[in-house]
């Protein structure tokens, strides 16, 4: 249709001549870029029924994309959209019922809204009905049916789901025990780059549960996580090369990844760099920084980074306390 007779048949009152002028609009094809003609088309469309346009308004109430943004009017319009089984308007529904955004929380009618959408393959509509099953928020607590809905999701890809599902198997929660189904779905999440998918295809490799023992298998999904900050995937990996397991031994790099976890807080990180610092293993002997990495695990109450830190006092001065205090202040991240 050329956009001279979409315009005409749009102000003859055709719903469908509407909304597709108002997509034109809203995504300037052929058109220059014009969000408030685009909230004018749509409007036109929604308020006979067009349940797109309806959706269409909805998103922009809620992102404030060319319309002041407002919850409620987001709420109003994606319900006459999810009234109609648009599946995408009960989702966006059933997430505003369970965080209370512009109607007051409600988790039965998230849960309702989210089952509706599901219903009709919305994929992240089953993995929140799986999660509201699996806590009992909304609904009675159920862990066959959060595996069914986990399972469906997860069948779609879902890398969420997938892991949730590794888990399952894995603590024959909701399923009989199964350590080789939760390495395939552990895989099939880690795959996508769920990064605690990632660890724990890791750890089942390092204890051969479901797969036949291979560190270097662990050593290699733990980098991926790890380098994705999941921290105790870099206080792991730090342990594989500091004793050569699964890598080739490499005190440096094991001090590259507990440094990366020990500024973020992780308190084994912080014990091992202590230990580290205070031996001269890989690094420069230097009881200063070995007494602030150990500070900062005790105070996280690691016994062992305790007693040592104690120990250490003893050689000390108070000058030199101090002075590790006063490192140990910098040495972690303050968004940890």
């Amino acid at each position: 249709m050329s956009f001279q007779r979409m315009i005409a048949e749009a102000e003859r009152g055709n719903a469908s001549a509407q909304y597709d002028l108002g997509v034109l609009y809203a995504t300037s094809q052929g058109v220059p870029y014009d969000m408030a003609e685009a909230e004018k088309w749509y409007r036109r469309a929604a308020e006979q029924g067009h349940a797109l346009a309806q959706y269409r308004l909805g998103v922009m109430f809620a992102t404030g994309h060319g319309v002041p943004q407002d919850d409620a009017k987001a709420f109003a319009w994606y319900r006459r959209a999810a009234e109609q089984r648009h599946a995408l308007a009960q989702y966006r529904l059933g997430v505003m019922f369970a965080a209370g955004n512009g109607v007051p929380q409600d988790a039965a009618e998230a849960v309702k809204w989210h089952r509706r959408a599901a219903a009709q393959g919305h994929v992240e509509a089953a993995y929140n009905l799986a999660s509201a099953y699996a806590t009992g928020h909304g609904v009675p607590q159920d862990d066959t049916k959060a595996v069914t809905w986990y399972r469906r999701a997860a069948g779609q890809g879902h890398a969420d789901a997938q892991y949730h599902l590794g888990v399952r198997y894995a603590a024959g929660d909701g399923v009989p025990q199964d350590d080789t189904k939760a390495v395939t779905w552990y895989r099939r999440a880690a795959e996508q780059g769920h990064l605690d998918a990632q660890y724990h295809l890791g750890s089942m490799y390092l204890t051969g549960h479901g797969v036949p023992r291979n560190a270097a298998e662990t050593v290699k999904w733990w980098r991926q996580a790890a380098e994705q900050g999941h921290l105790k995937a870099q206080h792991d990996l730090g342990i594989r090369y500091a004793e050569g397991d699964g890598a080739p031994k490499n005190v440096a790099e094991a001090v590259k990844w507990w440094r990366l976890a020990a500024e973020r807080g992780h308190p084994r990180s912080q014990l091992a760099l202590g230990v580290l610092y205070l031996t001269g293993d890989g690094v420069p002997e230097d009881p200063i920084r070995a007494y602030a990495w150990l500070d900062l695990a005790a105070a996280q109450g690691d016994e062992h980074a305790v007693a040592m830190r104690e120990r250490l006092r003893e050689s000390m001065t108070g000058r030199q306390v101090v002075q590790a205090q006063e490192l140990g202040a910098t040495l972690v991240h303050s968004d940890r």
